[in-house]
């Protein structure tokens, strides 16, 4: 174990703190997109540079060998209730370490899967939520690049949201005399008028034409829907 920064003061509350392991692309983005919503983040990689690079930007940054049981008690990582284990192309590395944070008790263990084989194991430990960032973004992108789409997010149990832009059926009508829901499966949930805010669909909400909607429903549905025009 190298090099510690100086921690910097808590800012959130008591259990506001994530412990991120691997520090590369995913979980770099991962550990500043926390620090910017005030989580207070623990970030662990072995390599050197990395860890200067984010000196600072971290609230604690350590280079360490998070295969080793001691470098992580030493760190008190078996103390946090949440990690993200980032680590990509070493699968030793990924599933030694996650088994060690299992071992801890930690409460809730995300853990980055680079293919289905590798996300096996992963829940085959124990881990509560397996992630493929690299095959969920490649997913989200071409939804996005084959329909209408401006932004695509789907959830389990194959439901999706969709921000789209209307098509030529329902503009200027009520969405209670367009019946979106009954003709398509689909619910608009926000509306998007140009130079304002989203604000909550009604059944009085009138859809314009250079309105941009976020409907919520099967994902088929919400694919047929934003191809309409």
């Amino acid at each position: 174990m190298a090099r510690k920064t100086t921690p910097r003061k808590r800012r959130g509350g008591p259990g506001n703190s994530v412990v991120v392991i691997g520090l590369g692309r995913f979980g770099r983005a991962l550990a500043l997109e926390l620090v910017d919503e005030e989580t207070e983040v623990l970030g662990i990689d072995e390599d050197a540079e990395t860890v200067q690079t984010l000196s600072g930007a971290l609230t604690h940054t350590v280079r360490a060998d998070s295969t080793k049981e001691d470098a992580l008690r030493q760190l008190g990582v078996h103390e946090f209730d949440r990690a993200v284990v980032a680590i990509g192309t070493d699968l030793e590395a990924s599933i030694l370490t996650t088994s060690l944070l299992i071992s801890f008790g930690v409460e809730n263990v995300w853990a980055k899967a680079i293919s289905e084989a590798h996300g096996r194991i992963l829940t085959q430990l124990g881990v509560h939520h397996v992630v493929y960032p690299e095959h969920d973004m490649g997913q989200r992108v071409a939804h996005l690049v084959r329909g209408r789409m401006l932004d695509y997010i789907e959830f389990e149990d194959d439901f999706a949201m969709v921000k789209t832009n209307p098509p030529g059926d329902i503009i200027g009508l009520p969405l209670s005399s367009s019946a979106v829901r009954s003709r398509y499966g689909i619910t608009v949930v926000a509306i998007k008028r140009p130079g304002q805010g989203f604000t909550y669909a009604t059944a009085e909400t009138t859809v314009e034409a250079n309105d941009t909607i976020i409907v919520a429903g099967r994902t088929r549905e919400t694919e047929r829907f934003s191809e309409l025009r």
